[in-house]
Formats: structure tokens, C-alpha cells, sequence
């Protein structure tokens, strides 16, 4: 038996650390909501950062270390850690994905933890603490949420019509993301922007919508969404349709309308 398919046979204690170290930063934030102070910006104003972000990596930290302090872990706030290169288990964590939305109230962002071996997503949870929902998944095991299986919505094209994602980067680039939103747009298709990367590829993943895509999102805003919306049957590329979350833009789909989707996006972009 090769090493990943001896991991890949028991997920269970894995998921369990994300499971716990998600709920734990969610408990975080709702303690905190509505009065969390803005301590800094990053890239430009709006790149908030307050300081439930940092608490809220700190405990995730804490949960993991607990099981596997030999595991390194990649955190949007802290980074990474001296043991990168000692482990080939690496916990991808984003404390709070939904910054803006949470400083300011708005119910919509979640906690986001995956664990990689050798670079590939094998278990995941991303818990949205405001509807008490857990989305989680393991390599070849399933998603669920709250425990109930999960599939992708049976949308065969764009203007049936689909219920589309997206997001904008805080740099410059988002000017070509409202050239595609306009594509998108002109066809009919209606456009969303909540604000919360993972929670837009959980919500691929239980059909509430069919699509999304987004420039520049980093690795920790999607390495546990893109195993759940993949496991409850969707498929994730970057902009050439190369199948990977990780690449300069996410494209994430019920995989019906995945074709469709590129060639409107590259159409729109060009």
C-alpha cells in the first residue's frame, strides 16, 4: 500500500481536527460580532484586517497542534511556519474568509480550514457560524453538510438560467472582473457577489448556485471549498480550464456548465 492510499483509508481523524478547529474560530467570531476593532489594512483600505483574524488563527493553531504539532500550517494571518519543510502534512487555514463582510455586520463569512499531503486537499471543513452550517469533505469520501450529503445542482447551461458567484480583488484587476460581470450580465445571467470565497464554493456544492469564479483569490480562501464543491460532484479550473483551485483565477461549476462558463469568461476577457 502506497503512503497516500494508507492515509487516504482513514480521513476521520483529520476531519475531525478541522471540524473543531473550524467551530472554534466560528465561536470566535460571534463573540466578537459587532464589536471587533479594525487594527489594520493590508494591500489597500478596504483589505481589512481586525483583530478577530488574529484570535481566531491563533485557536485554530492551538486545536491542531493539539493532534498533530508536527504538522506545518499555512495561515492567511501568521503564515508559515519554521516545520514547512519537515512535514508532508500541511494545514491551509483561513480564519475568517469574509473579513469586510464582518466588520461591518454582515452575516455572511466562515471559517475555512483544509488539510494538504504533498500539496493535495484530503479533508476539509468550512463553518459559517451566523446558520450553524458545517460543510465538510475528505478525498474520495463525500461532502456533507451538517452531516447530509451534498450535490452539486443539476443546471444544464448558463441561461437556463444559472445563479452565478463571483468576487473582486482589492488591486486594480478588479476593472477586468466588471468586464466579465458585464458579459455575464448582457446574456441574462444573474451575477452574485457575497464576499466570501469558500462559502461560495459551498454553496456550488449544495446547489443554491451553480457557478462561480474569481481573480487572485489566495490558497487559503479555497483549498477547502474547492475538495467539498469537488467531492459533492463539481469541478474547479483555472481560466485555461486546467483542472486546479490554485491557479491566478478560480472557475468553479456544477460541471454541466463548466465549457460554457469558460468560453464566457475568455470571450468577456479578451
Amino acid at each position: 500500500m502506497t503512503a497516500l492510499a494508507s492515509i487516504l483509508s482513514d480521513l476521520a481523524p483529520f476531519l475531525a481536527v478541522a471540524v473543531a478547529a473550524a467551530r472554534a474560530a466560528g465561536a470566535v467570531h460571534l463573540v466578537h460580532l459587532g464589536t471587533a476593532r479594525i487594527v489594520q489594512t493590508k494591500t489597500t483600505y478596504a483589505d481589512l484586517v481586525t483583530e478577530v483574524d488574529g484570535e481566531a488563527e491563533r485557536v485554530i493553531r492551538a486545536v491542531i497542534a493539539e493532534t498533530y504539532p508536527d504538522h506545518a500550517v499555512l495561515g492567511e494571518e501568521e503564515g508559515l511556519g519554521e516545520i514547512e519543510a519537515k512535514s508532508d502534512f500541511r494545514w491551509v487555514v483561513d480564519p475568517l474568509d469574509g473579513t469586510v463582510n464582518y466588520a461591518h455586520g454582515y452575516p455572511v463569512f466562515c471559517a475555512s480550514v483544509a488539510l494538504e499531503y504533498r500539496g493535495e486537499a484530503i479533508a476539509g471543513a468550512v463553518f459559517d457560524p451566523t446558520r450553524d452550517e458545517l460543510f465538510t469533505a475528505t478525498l474520495g469520501g463525500g461532502s456533507f453538510l451538517n452531516g447530509q450529503p451534498l450535490a452539486v445542482s443539476a443546471t444544464p447551461t448558463l441561461t437556463t438560467p444559472a445563479l452565478v458567484a463571483t468576487g473582486f480583488p482589492y488591486d486594480n484587476s478588479g476593472e477586468r472582473n466588471l468586464a466579465l460581470v458585464a458579459r455575464l450580465l448582457r446574456l441574462g445571467i444573474p451575477v452574485r457577489r457575497p464576499g466570501a470565497a469558500a462559502l461560495d464554493l459551498c454553496n456550488v456544492a449544495c446547489g443554491r448556485m451553480d457557478a462561480y469564479w474569481e481573480i487572485g483569490v489566495k490558497r487559503w480562501d479555497v483549498a477547502a471549498g474547492s475538495l467539498i464543491l469537488q467531492e459533492a460532484g463539481g469541478h474547479v479550473s483555472d481560466a485555461g480550464g486546467v483542472p486546479t483551485p490554485h491557479g491566478e483565477m478560480i472557475v468553479a461549476t456544477n460541471r454541466l456548465l463548466h465549457a460554457e462558463l469558460l468560453g464566457v469568461l475568455q470571450e468577456g476577457g479578451s
